[in-house]
């Protein structure tokens, strides 16, 4: 049903593509943790649905929206919401055009989806250094965004350096 979403909203074969291969890697990332394996599955392949309209950074609250609007659940409105980044704190999202709320990962499902499109880049499973050096090279060294990222990557991998 998932995957017949975006096609339905006309997402890239790109889109469709990643999404598969950050669902991949969401289901192996769960393998340390008990969480819901049917939410995660939904929640890492509609995480970009907001792309179907924008490939901006407020694709995952247009996502969010569509889903809304679908009827979709909370929890997956959710992960799609707050999938970007390590998350984004209220007072980062006013400075990038966003609501002024925070867009952080709170539920374990949400986080892991969170990460595992960190560490999908198209659809190649990539290291977490490379995804440093490309937040670097993107951000420069602005520090609490990578500070996240780190933090998020240990609580989920478990380990970093």
């Amino acid at each position: 049903m998932s995957l017949k979403v975006l096609k339905d909203l006309n997402c890239s074969p790109h889109i469709i593509e990643h999404s598969k291969a950050v669902s991949k890697k969401a289901r192996a990332l769960s393998q340390r943790f008990e969480v819901d394996l049917k939410l995660i599955e939904m929640g890492s392949i509609l995480h970009d649905v907001g792309r179907s309209k924008t490939n901006n950074i407020s694709h995952g609250i247009v996502g969010a929206d569509i889903l809304k609007k679908l009827g979709f659940s909370q929890e997956i409105v959710n992960i799609t919401e707050k999938h970007i980044g390590a998350g984004i704190p209220k007072e980062e999202a006013v400075l990038l055009g966003l609501p002024f709320r925070d867009f952080l990962p709170l539920t374990m499902e949400e986080k892991i989806v969170a990460h595992a499109d960190n560490l999908i880049h198209g659809t190649k499973e990539i290291e977490i250094d490379f995804v440093i050096d490309k937040w670097k090279m993107n951000l420069g060294n602005y520090k609490p965004s990578l500070e996240r990222l780190i933090k998020l990557h240990q609580e989920i991998v478990g380990n970093y350096g």
